[in-house]
């Protein structure tokens, strides 16, 4: 009976541990910084967990450093309007991430300006202020 009870326990603890490995921290970006990249799509990847666009942005010297910003995952882009062809190789962009701790070139999405001029993403955009009608 004993060897039963045990075996149920740990089966109870594997169940609850299992979705706990899944789960990443975001500790890695620092979310008191925000930066805006203007830059090129070099790839944008629509992968699970998460998508990701490889942007090159110019460095001082003029050359082209590969930056790789961090999305959500597809289900969750889809919901908000985005396709896998959202963006596309060549396409110039404005990106603004919360950038990694360590410094090197990749970060958090919050959003995107298009060439067009329209923006996608939630993070890092004031809100508009909302119009109250005047009092009757």
């Amino acid at each position: 009976m004993k060897l039963k009870a045990l075996c149920l326990s740990g089966i109870a603890v594997a169940m609850f541990a299992i979705p706990a490995l899944a789960h990443h921290s975001f500790a890695m970006f620092d979310a008191g910084k925000q930066e805006t990249l203007n830059g090129t799509v070099k790839e944008f990847q629509w992968t699970n967990p998460h998508a990701w666009i490889l942007l090159n942005v110019a460095n001082p010297q003029g050359q082209a450093d590969v930056w790789a910003i961090e999305l959500n995952g597809p289900s969750g882009l889809a919901r908000d309007g985005w396709k896998p062809k959202t963006l596309t190789p060549g396409m110039n962009v404005s990106v603004t991430i919360h950038p990694l701790h360590d410094g090197t070139n990749g970060g958090q999405f919050l959003n995107v300006k298009l060439p067009d001029g329209s923006q996608m993403g939630r993070g890092g955009i004031a809100p508009t202020p909302a119009t109250t009608p005047p009092a009757p």
